[in-house]
C-alpha cells in the first residue's frame, strides 16, 4: 500500500469514525444541546470560511459558507417555534434571517466584515442559550 492511499484510506476512516461520534452524539443529545451543536456547526463553518477567504480558495470558502447558511436556515431557523416562542420567536427569526444575508453579501463580495458580524451575531445569540441551558441545570 502506497503512502498516498494510506493516508486517504485513513482519511476515509477518520471520517467515519468522525461521522459515528457525530450521531451518537445527537441520538443521545437534549433539544437544547441539539441547537448547540447547531451553533457549534455554524461557527466552525465561518471560522473555515475566514481562512478559506483570506487564502483565497474561493471554492471551499463557498461550500463552508453554504453549510453555515445551511446550518442557521434549515437548522436555527426552523426549530424555532413561532406559536410557543412568541415575539422572541419572531425577533430570532429575523435575527437568522438578517445573519443569512451577511453570509451571503460574504460570499458575493468577499466581504470579511459581513462574515465577522454574522460570526458576533451567532456567538451573542450562543452564548444566551447555553446560559440557558446552564440556568436550567442548576435550578
Amino acid at each position: 500500500m502506497s503512502i498516498v492511499r494510506g493516508a486517504a484510506t485513513y482519511g476515509r476512516g477518520a471520517g467515519a469514525y468522525a461521522r459515528v461520534g457525530v450521531e451518537s452524539a445527537v441520538m443521545s443529545a437534549s433539544p437544547h444541546q441539539l441547537i448547540v451543536m447547531l451553533f457549534d456547526g455554524a461557527q466552525g463553518a465561518i471560522r473555515a470560511a475566514r481562512i478559506h477567504m483570506q487564502a483565497g480558495n474561493t471554492l471551499e470558502k463557498g461550500k463552508s459558507i453554504s453549510k453555515a447558511l445551511d446550518i442557521v436556515n434549515n437548522g436555527l431557523l426552523a426549530a424555532l417555534d413561532l406559536e410557543k416562542g412568541g415575539e422572541i420567536a419572531e425577533r430570532l427569526g429575523s435575527l437568522y434571517d438578517y445573519i443569512g444575508r451577511l453570509l451571503l453579501a460574504a460570499n458575493l463580495h468577499n466581504d470579511q466584515e459581513s462574515l465577522d458580524q454574522a460570526e458576533r451575531l451567532l456567538d451573542d445569540i450562543a452564548s444566551a442559550w447555553r446560559e440557558i441551558g446552564s440556568a436550567g441545570a442548576q435550578g
